[in-house]
């Protein structure tokens, strides 16, 4: 009896926790950490280096959206310079999406593995010399190799910067704000490549829409260097990874954009489309069989089959593609059937990264934060519906403020879900599953583009085909296409109210300092506390 009292001491005195970094702490060093953590002073200066943390991950996530769109104004200068057609130009544009999406996985678990912090930097460095070289490039095949490897930095740079977000805020209403200032850099980036493309192109010259990457790159990085925590998202556990599963799910990606950015030019239904298609279903189920065998899987089939993850990655994947087909719609709606210039159609979608802006940057996490994220999904998927249904009764006599309604309840919506939809995907990510969770969100965004711009494309088609599947006059058989996909916009978005109303609060052990618990390195325990 003795003997157990005195073993049962031995094991209070010697308890151990584990901290925020994932290290085991004594009690001595415990209790002595939450001292320094309930300091006023340490609190403060805490709080000001994650609002760091937060400008810095934004500026870089601002700087890899900008850089999807800035170099389409720039390609009539890089065309004539270099005497390329404009089919030869798109894979400048092209080869940047295909990298950016196939690496957004990968980058996420390497991080995941290897530290995300090392990884942001190296993806910064990356994409900040490729910078560079695309600026001096002195051929379009040197400037689509820098492209490549852009597309790879920049999927090193977003994946990992959520991650570091995500494990910087504890999860709860500063989490949701950060993630919300996050959201908003995203989607105005969108907007934002456009006008400063066409701005930086007319003044200093195309080159320039390269090299403005290169002081902002290497300042964010050293910054870095400097502020965000070498400790975070570092996971001791399972440092093995998984290169077949890499290889795959890599190579399955890359194929499927380039078939869905294929299927804009032929058509979906072309043979040379399903070939692409196929051989993309192919290798990405290759890619679930080879995660179902591996004892070190990428991605665990497990973390895909959380109602919230799952949920929150469908939802994030048709908001996206109706929102990216929607604007190409609308922009060819503008140009060539109401006669607004490049400038103008440009200007019309102003208010709507405004209200977007706003909304997601300052209204969503507060909605989240007073009544959840499932009842603002649903919320912001209804309004997008809405908005598509109003906008698809377009005609040729429209006004630009009978479209300024509907886009601007599109805008609202947008902005609702794009924040409650990260919140969604990484709430409940687990230690060492941060990387995962955020290039899993960021793949499914990512894909969702080319595929609304074909599935739309496809229905719009079906207004008014030729021989060639092209659109061609009358111009009234051309706005019924354009209303058609509009409508099949709004079926997108409407799926997702579905998937939305089906989303549940995943419930996760996290680690607690418990009086009869010891904690131990390697080991993980809790208890569920009603």
């Amino acid at each position: 009896m003795l003997q157990f009292a005195a073993k049962n001491t031995l094991s209070v005195n010697n308890r151990k926790r584990i901290d925020h970094h994932g290290e085991t702490l004594t009690t001595t060093e415990a209790r002595t950490e939450d001292q320094m953590l309930n300091s006023p002073t340490l609190t403060k200066a805490g709080s000001s280096r994650r609002s760091v943390v937060l400008a810095l991950i934004t500026l870089a996530q601002f700087m890899v959206i900008v850089d999807s769109t800035i170099v389409q104004v720039a390609l009539p200068s890089i065309g004539r310079e270099f005497g390329v057609s404009l089919n030869g130009l798109q894979w400048i544009v092209t080869t940047y999406g295909l990298t950016l999406a196939g690496f957004l996985m990968l980058s996420g678990r390497v991080g995941d593995i290897y530290g995300h912090k090392k990884l942001f930097i190296i993806g910064l460095l990356l994409f900040s010399l490729a910078s560079l070289t695309g600026g001096l490039a002195p051929s379009e095949i040197v400037l689509i190799f820098a492209r490549v490897v852009q597309g790879l930095g920049a999927a090193m740079t977003s994946a990992t910067g959520l991650s570091i977000l995500v494990a910087a805020f504890p999860e709860g209403m500063a989490r949701n704000r950060a993630l919300s200032v996050f959201a908003a850099a995203t989607g105005s980036g969108f907007a934002a490549g456009m006008i400063l493309g066409g701005t930086i192109t007319a003044t200093l010259g195309w080159r320039w829409v390269f090299d403005i990457n290169v002081p902002i790159g290497v300042a964010v990085s050293w910054l870095s260097i400097k502020y965000i925590s070498s400790t975070i998202g570092r996971t001791h556990e399972n440092r093995q990874l998984d290169i077949f599963g890499a290889v795959s799910v890599t190579a399955g990606l890359m194929l499927l954009v380039y078939s869905l950015n294929v299927a804009q030019n032929i058509g979906i239904g072309s043979l040379e489309t399903l070939e692409l298609l196929l051989s993309s279903v192919i290798v990405l189920v290759a890619f679930l069989f080879i995660e179902y065998r591996s004892k070190a899987p990428l991605m665990p089939l497990g973390f895909i089959r959380r109602s919230s993850s799952f949920g929150a990655n469908i939802i994030g994947l048709l908001q996206v593609a109706a929102f990216v087909g929607m604007i190409f719609i609308l922009t060819n709606y503008l140009q060539q059937l109401l006669g607004y210039s490049a400038l103008s159609a440009g200007l019309a979608f102003a208010p709507m990264g405004v209200v977007f802006l706003v909304v997601s940057g300052f209204l969503s996490a507060r909605l989240v934060n007073r009544f959840g994220v499932k009842p603002i999904l649903i919320s912001g998927m209804v309004l997008q519906t809405i908005g598509y249904v109003l906008l698809s009764g377009i005609s040729l006599t429209e006004s630009y403020f009978g479209l300024l309604v509907p886009m601007l309840v599109i805008a609202f919506g947008t902005g609702l879900g794009f924040t409650a939809i990260n919140i969604a995907a990484l709430t409940g990510a687990r230690r060492g599953e941060e990387g995962l969770a955020s290039g899993l969100i960021n793949t499914s965004r990512q894909i969702g583009g080319p595929i609304g711009l074909a599935v739309l494309l496809t229905v719009a088609n079906f207004g008014t085909p030729d021989p060639t599947g092209q659109l061609v006059q009358p111009a009234a058989a051309i706005v019924t296409g354009f209303g058609y996909a509009l409508l099949a916009a709004a079926l997108l978005t409407g799926i997702g109210i579905i998937f939305a109303a089906l989303i549940k609060r995943e419930r996760h052990c996290q680690a607690k300092v418990v009086a009869s618990t010891i904690i131990v390195k390697g080991a993980r325990s809790c208890r569920i506390h009603e």
